[in-house]
């Protein structure tokens, strides 16, 4: 079976974490990257959760950062604030993942609201850890799904700065920053720089030598699709 959109975004996000790098890691597709990078090139990634675990190596993708295995299977347990405080403000998180709602040309994230903040059409969770992971972390990854209702040409509200943004991986290519701007640098299998164009609510740059992502070798889907999600079937 081909490899999903979802698929090709967690192999993308995977190969671009170095064996030793120090991730901070969210649920979803972050989880599913990141793990599958300890499981594949890069056995010493260090996996670290927002509950406070260091080093956790989960059997199954957790549900959420308070899954009792991400603690039992971690090196060790610290408390959030020391998390945020030595850990992230300290500069010893290499790759922090992020995911938002709206995003602009800048990298710049929005997970508030939609709409006028005192009056918005919809109240999101907000930033938690966002900021602070943006602002901390070396290199910020960003996995999103492509669509002008997310690629904004200006964001409702600026939640996450995106000065250190390094790479967007979505469900169509992947977005690097060049010249201060995002701009289309590959394109998955399938799928037309035109296509990511027209998903985009800004004009989106389309880089001159535009390429190809490689499709995901076996081992790597055998790995992905072995990882599984506890609940799930």
């Amino acid at each position: 079976m081909p490899a999903t959109a979802d698929e090709l975004m967690a192999v993308e996000a995977a190969r671009r974490l170095d064996d030793g790098s120090v991730c901070f890691v969210g649920i979803g597709l972050p989880s599913l990257a990141a793990n599958l990078a300890r499981r594949t090139h890069a056995p010493g990634c260090v996996l670290v959760y927002e509950s406070g675990t260091i080093g956790a190596k989960p059997e199954e993708l957790p549900l959420s950062i308070g899954d009792g295995e991400l603690a039992e299977t971690a090196d060790s347990v610290v408390p959030v604030p020391e998390m945020f405080a030595y850990w992230l403000q300290g500069g010893r998180i290499d790759v922090g993942f992020l995911g938002a709602a709206q995003i602009d040309r800048h990298g710049n994230l929005n997970s508030t609201v939609i709409g006028d903040y005192d009056r918005p059409a919809v109240r999101l969770p907000g930033g938690g850890g966002a900021p602070e992971i943006a602002l901390g972390a070396r290199d910020v990854f960003v996995m999103l799904r492509q669509s002008p209702r997310t690629f904004v040409e200006k964001l409702d509200f600026e939640t996450s700065s995106g000065d250190n943004v390094r790479v967007v991986v979505t469900d169509l290519g992947v977005l690097e920053p060049r010249d201060g701007e995002l701009t289309l640098t590959q394109v998955h299998p399938g799928v037309d720089p035109a296509q990511a164009v027209e998903a985009t609510g800004w004009e989106l740059r389309v880089a001159d030598d535009v390429h190809e992502t490689a499709a995901p070798t076996d081992d790597e889907l055998q790995t992905l699709r072995g990882l599984r999600t506890k609940g799930g079937r």
